[in-house]
């Protein structure tokens, strides 16, 4: 459950969508999803504390 709250399932979840949603697609890495995530989040900052 903590997982979830924080965001750390975040590349899961993508896989599982990409596999349900998008079957036979290629699925990124998990490192350049979370280098994707990241570059995201810094130019379109939401709902952060900092």
């Amino acid at each position: 459950m903590f997982r979830g709250v924080v965001g750390a399932d975040a590349y899961e979840v993508y896989v599982e969508h990409q596999q349900r949603v998008h079957p036979g697609q290629p699925v990124q890495c998990k490192k350049d999803f979370w280098r994707d995530k990241t570059d995201r989040q810094d130019t379109n900052p939401t709902a952060r504390c900092c």
